[in-house]
C-alpha cells in the first residue's frame, strides 16, 4: 500500500502537497495539519462504484411552470419575479444591523396570513429576542414557529417532523454539520450546510431563506462562497444611519436579475415607498449650487434621484477627491474630462460628490449630472431647479445617450421635470456656466 502525505487547513480544509505557514484560501497562520491518504484505497474505492447512465429529459416534456408563494410585499416580489418558487433556496445577505432579520420576520408574518406554516431558525437569537422583536414590530401570529439551533442534524430532523411551508435560517454562518471538518462558519462548513439544506428543498419542494452575513472580504464567510449553490442571491443595501433600504437581486434562476425594491426604515419595521423619486427629492433646497437631478436605472424601473457637488480651494499640495455612492476612479476620469474639454482648473480644489439618500449608483449615465454639479460649485452659479441631465462622457469629451433612453425621458416628463437634448446641453448649459 503506497501511502501520500498531505497538509490539511483546519480551519477551511483546504489540502495541500507541502507544507505552508499561511492558507492560501482562508489566510489563516500555521493553520496547517499533517495527514496521510493511501492512494490504492481511493482508487480501489472508485472502481467499486456502481455507474449507471442517467436518463435525459425532453424539452417538451420538461415542467416549463412552476408555482410561486405570494409574500405580500409588492417589493419583495417585485425582486423575485413574482413571488418565491416552491423548492427554491434564496440567500439574503447584507452587512451586520442592516436589517435583514427584521424584513425576514415580517416576511414570515405575511406567509402565515395565507395559512401557512412558517419555521424561523435562529443560530444567533433566543426564541425570546425573536419574540421581543415580533412584539415591537406589532407581529402577532399562530403559524409561526420559533427555533434556536446551531448544529445542522438536529435541523434536518426537526424540518422532516414539522414539514413546515416555508424556512428561515438566520443565519448560514452560525450553522454547522459534525459530520465535516473545519471551524463554525468557516468555507467548508459553509458551503457542505448550504449543500444540505439545498439536497432538502428540492427533494421535498420546502422554499428555504437563508441569510448571511458581509464580511469586509466578503470572501470567507460572505455569500461569494455560496451565489453558485442557491437559485436566488438577494442584497439588503443601505447606510444603517439613514432610513432608506434596497434589495437588489444579484442572482434569479426564475426571473430577471438586478431588480430593486425600495423599503423605509421605521420603529415599526420595514416600510415599502410607493414613491421613490418623492423620497429621493424630499427636502430638496430652491436653486441650490452643486446640485443636478439625474435619472438612473435599478433593475427595471427608473429612478430621479439628486447628484450633490462640492468644491473648495485645497490647503495642502495634493488635492482629496471623495465620494459617497459614486464610484471613485470614475469621479478622476470625469475631472480629468472638464479640466481638458471645458477647461476648468480642478488641480488645486477639492472635489467631493455626494449621491443623495445613500444610494450606490454605478450606472455611468449619471456622468453628465456629476460634470454639472461639479461645474455648478466650482462656479457658485445655480442650475435650473428642475434639471435633469443624463448621459455618459467619453474621453474626448463626447456625450452619449446610454441604455434605455426614452426610459429616462418618460420619468422625467412624468415627473414633470425639464430635459435638455443631449446634443445642444453642453452649449446651453456647460458654456453658460464656465463663462461665469
Amino acid at each position: 500500500m503506497k501511502l501520500k502525505t498531505i497538509y490539511i487547513c483546519e480551519k477551511c480544509s483546504y489540502q495541500s502537497s507541502k507544507w505552508a505557514g499561511k492558507c492560501p484560501e482562508c489566510e489563516a497562520w500555521n493553520s496547517f495539519i499533517e495527514d496521510v491518504v493511501s492512494n490504492e484505497e481511493a482508487k480501489k474505492d472508485r472502481k467499486q462504484r456502481a455507474i449507471k447512465a442517467p436518463t435525459p429529459t425532453r424539452l417538451s416534456q420538461a415542467a416549463q411552470k412552476f408555482d410561486r408563494i405570494s409574500t405580500n410585499i409588492s417589493e419583495f416580489d417585485r425582486v423575485l419575479g413574482g413571488g418565491i418558487v416552491e423548492g427554491s433556496l434564496v440567500l439574503l445577505g447584507g452587512e451586520p444591523g442592516i436589517g435583514k432579520s427584521t424584513i425576514t420576520l415580517q416576511l414570515a408574518a405575511n406567509l402565515t396570513k395565507d395559512n401557512k406554516k412558517v419555521l424561523l431558525i435562529s443560530g444567533e437569537e433566543s426564541v425570546d429576542q425573536i419574540a421581543r422583536r415580533a412584539k415591537r414590530l406589532k407581529i402577532k401570529t399562530e403559524n409561526l414557529f420559533l427555533l434556536n439551533e446551531t448544529l445542522l442534524e438536529p435541523i434536518l430532523a426537526t424540518l422532516k417532523s414539522e414539514k413546515p411551508d416555508f424556512v428561515i435560517i438566520d443565519s448560514i454562518q452560525v450553522i454547522s454539520s459534525t459530520e465535516v471538518t473545519g471551524l463554525q462558519g468557516g468555507v467548508t462548513q459553509v458551503r457542505a450546510c448550504t449543500e444540505e439544506l439545498m439536497s432538502f428543498a428540492k427533494e421535498s419542494g420546502t422554499p428555504l431563506l437563508i441569510i448571511s452575513h458581509v464580511t469586509k472580504g466578503g470572501n470567507l464567510a460572505g455569500p461569494k462562497t455560496l451565489e453558485h449553490l442557491v437559485d436566488t442571491v438577494l442584497y439588503l443595501e443601505g447606510d444603517r444611519y439613514q432610513d432608506l433600504r434596497l434589495i437588489r437581486g444579484v442572482k434569479n434562476r426564475f426571473g430577471a436579475t438586478n431588480e430593486v425594491g425600495l423599503f423605509e426604515m421605521t420603529s415599526t419595521g420595514l416600510k415599502e415607498v410607493p414613491d421613490p423619486t418623492k423620497a429621493f427629492l424630499e427636502n430638496r433646497q430652491e436653486k441650490p449650487i452643486g446640485s443636478c437631478l439625474t435619472v438612473t436605472i435599478e433593475g427595471s424601473r427608473p429612478l430621479i434621484i439628486e447628484i450633490q457637488a462640492l468644491t473648495n480651494k485645497t490647503h495642502f499640495g495634493y488635492p482629496k477627491r471623495t465620494t459617497s455612492g459614486f464610484d471613485l476612479n470614475r469621479l478622476q476620469l470625469l475631472i480629468a474630462v472638464l479640466q481638458k474639454h471645458a477647461k476648468i482648473d480642478l488641480g488645486q480644489h477639492d472635489v467631493y460628490v455626494n449621491v443623495v439618500g445613500g444610494l450606490k449608483v454605478k450606472d455611468p449615465a449619471i456622468d453628465l449630472a456629476v460634470c454639472l454639479a461639479i461645474l455648478s460649485s466650482h462656479k457658485k452659479f445655480p442650475l435650473p431647479e428642475k434639471l435633469v441631465a443624463f448621459g455618459e462622457l467619453g474621453l474626448s469629451g463626447e456625450v452619449r445617450k446610454g441604455f434605455r433612453y426614452q426610459d429616462r425621458l418618460k420619468a422625467t416628463k412624468q415627473a414633470r421635470l425639464t430635459v435638455l437634448p443631449i446634443k445642444t446641453l453642453l452649449h446651453q448649459v456647460v458654456s453658460g456656466l464656465t463663462k461665469q
